[in-house]
């Protein structure tokens, strides 16, 4: 079964090198790095904010002014990194009001701290993937390809 698991997904890795690869014409291409450096802006302010936080106990409002103006570029760039960027700037209002809580003798209750510290831990690793993303080339229907018949072939081996 494994062989031909690994003959399926050859030929379609084959199919999917002899279609054409898409490119970003240099106005993209500009969007694209307008867009990252702006929302990279945001999350390193947000990021900066909540650091002090940790440091001080005092509740910060954390900016989403970028991420609204510029989301649909980095959608149009790559759907997955901007599915996990929403989650972030989703899950930013939940993060100010734990900072915002206090417990007895004005402490942070630990499940509070807890989710300022995911939500920063989240944003780390978006920022990342977001920074590489103008560099990345646009992902073609070859590579859709790929990604559907390897995943068809999970759920048929889970089944």
């Amino acid at each position: 079964m494994g062989g031909i698991r690994s003959l399926v997904l050859g030929v379609a890795r084959l199919v999917a090198g002899a279609l054409p690869r898409r490119r970003r014409s240099p106005d993209q291409q500009q969007q694209l790095e307008r867009a990252v450096a702006a929302i990279d802006r945001e999350l390193a302010g947000n990021l900066e904010l909540v650091t002090m936080f940790m440091q001080t106990k005092q509740p910060a409002v954390l900016e989403n002014a970028a991420y609204g103006a510029w989301r649909d570029a980095v959608v149009s760039a790559d759907e997955a990194i901007a599915a996990r960027l929403a989650t972030v700037y989703d899950a930013m209002p939940d993060a100010e009001s734990a900072m915002e809580r206090r417990g007895p003798a004005a402490s942070i209750p630990r499940a509070d701290r807890e989710t300022v510290e995911r939500w920063e831990g989240q944003a780390r690793t978006v920022q990342r993937e977001l920074r590489s993303l103008p560099g990345r080339r646009p992902r073609s229907f070859g590579d859709r390809l790929v990604d559907w018949v390897r995943a068809r072939m999970e759920r048929s081996a889970a089944a």
